[in-house]
């Protein structure tokens, strides 16, 4: 639906949106704008990747291999999230950031 320079251009823009968001997450003061800018760019990168898809028979075909993961992942993790305690959260950003790495050998 959209051109391969537009495509191109808007993921130049979500780079640049994941770059600001590492800086902006690096200090406690500026860490709601740096997860703002993360959540802008990886939901802009989303619609950009549906979008360049072409066909809109192929975007509905697709968008379920995105939603699924997407709702059942927060909704796992919001109920673990809720159920911790404030002092258990070491502990659970561990096991989050395990389970990060899981998807990366799933995946790769």
């Amino acid at each position: 639906m959209i051109s391969a320079n537009i495509t191109a251009s808007l993921y130049l823009v979500t780079g640049i949106l994941f770059i600001m968001a590492l800086r902006g997450l690096s200090s406690p003061e500026t860490s709601r704008t740096g997860n703002f800018l993360g959540i802008l760019g990886m939901t802009l990168a989303i619609i950009v990747t549906l979008l360049s898809l072409g066909d809109i028979n192929q975007i509905k075909e697709n968008i379920i291999y995105i939603l699924v993961p997407i709702i059942l992942g927060g909704l796992i993790g919001g109920v673990i999230a809720f159920r911790v305690s404030m002092t258990a959260m070491p502990q659970l950003v561990a096991g989050f950031h395990s389970l990060v790495g899981l998807s990366a050998v799933l995946v790769g």
